[in-house]
Parts: structure tokens; sequence; C-alpha cells
């Protein structure tokens, strides 16, 4: 579906409809496909919001053959939220599940990113990589030093997933004056660094938080249960000087 990178659209939404049509696709990927219960999904009209939404920016992909879908062409969405932004929301959404105060208190310009989901077909390859180059380019033009927000296992029982949160702990967590703190510390304790198998723990870490981490992104301290969407969340923080300069490089097409 996705491999004619040039059908790829990547725009900050601009009307009323634009949003809409990043909440339907949230709806298919969060409450259809995972599951979720938030409580201000629209079950009716098929929506998952919150009042976020109305604060943020709203980074979408479409795909140009697919406009005449239920999501008008929408096929990705990253919710954006600056500092400023924050303020006027009356705080950043990750701060009810992680303590956000090493970042808040620094003077650093801050880029909360979150409800981030793309359709099945659009994971991974030219989809991936055209919403994140939009992504970058935003941090660019707002000269963010630092990007964070909640990434998610899915399920609420962190047992299964205990040697990659483990691992995750051990081996990438970020230093103390830009480190999150989930709100729930008994929620997870890690299991001794000698004790994890890190190629299991690799396998079973979601393909997003790995891309996170390829560009040089740390996670928070501890995790939180969101039993409403049925994910464990840890807290991902990245700062932009680390995201090395090649890392959003169009591939060269082959030859036809």
């Amino acid at each position: 579906m996705l491999q004619v990178a040039p059908t790829l659209q990547v725009s900050l939404a601009q009307t009323p409809a634009d949003i809409r049509a990043a909440q339907r696709l949230r709806y298919d990927v969060f409450v259809e496909e995972l599951g979720g219960i938030g409580p201000h999904v629209d079950h009716t009209a098929r929506l998952e919001t919150d009042p976020f939404d109305a604060f943020a920016d709203h980074l979408l992909l479409r795909d140009a053959r697919q406009r005449e879908s239920a999501t008008d062409g929408v096929i990705g969405v990253y919710r954006i939220m600056t500092r400023d932004q924050a303020k006027k929301a009356g705080q950043f959404y990750s701060e009810d599940e992680f303590d956000l105060s090493p970042l808040l208190q620094s003077p650093r310009a801050l880029l909360e990113i979150g409800r981030s989901c793309l359709h099945p077909q659009a994971r991974g390859g030219a989809g991936l990589m055209a919403l994140w180059q939009g992504l970058s380019d935003y941090a660019r033009d707002h000269a963010i030093d630092t990007v964070f927000g909640v990434a998610s296992f899915h399920g609420t029982d962190p047992a299964p997933v205990q040697n990659a949160l483990s691992h995750l702990h051990h081996m990438h967590l970020a230093p103390p004056e830009i480190r999150p703190v989930s709100k729930t510390p008994d929620a997870f304790t890690p299991i001794q660094s000698e004790d994890v198998d890190r190629k299991n723990a690799m396998r079973s870490t979601p393909a997003l938080i790995k891309s996170y981490l390829k560009l040089g992104g740390a996670i928070g301290q501890g995790v939180f249960i969101d039993h409403a969407f049925n994910t464990i969340d840890v807290c991902m923080v990245l700062n932009t000087r680390d995201v090395p300069d090649n890392a959003f490089a169009r591939p060269k097409r082959s030859p036809e």
C-alpha cells in the first residue's frame, strides 16, 4: 500500500474536519484494535477524543489514494503539544502518569508527542519515515530541545513483558536531569540486570519504542498501567541534538 512514497503527504490539521479524521483513525486503532475504553470515546461517531485535542497540534499522514476513506486518507497521526500549548491546557497529558519535574523546571523548549498511531498497512517503511520527517521539521521550526511522551506495551499485566521493561530500565534509563518518574512507583519492579535476557527483551519491545531508542531516546523511571487504554506506558525522552543528522534521510529509490 505504501511503497510509492510520492502518494504520502504530511501536514498539520487545519480544520475541525482534519481533527475528526485523526480522531477516527485513533478510534480504529486504540478502541477497535487495542481494546481501549477511554472516557471520551464516542462509539456512535467512532471518535477517540480527549480534552487536550483542542489545545494541541495534530500532525497527519495522508495517502492521496485513500481520500475517499472514512478517515479522509489519514493513515497516521501524532498529537503534538508545546510548552505554551500545555500551559493553555493546564498541563501536559503525560503529567497524569509521570512526574515531569526535571523537564518542567528546566529552560528547555519541550514538545510532547502522543496519541501516535498508524493504520495497520502503514506501519513501518515509507509511512513511518514520512511521519517522523514531519515531526522532525516541526521540532526544528519550533526550536525544540527535548521531545517526550508516553509509549506503550499492549496489555495491563507487566509480568509477560517484565524482561523487556527491565532491559529498558537497566540499559536505557534517561539521565536524572531529564528523567520523568512514574506516579505509580509500585506498578513494576525490574529484575536484576544479570537476569535479563537481552535478545528476548528486544523481541518483546514494541517497534515504536525500539525506533525511539535508535534515534537516541531514553526512558523515564517506572511504568504506568493505563487500564482505560489497555496499555503499560513508559515515558520516552529524546534530546533533539542526539538525533543523527541522517536519521530521516530518504532512501534512494531503485532504478525502474
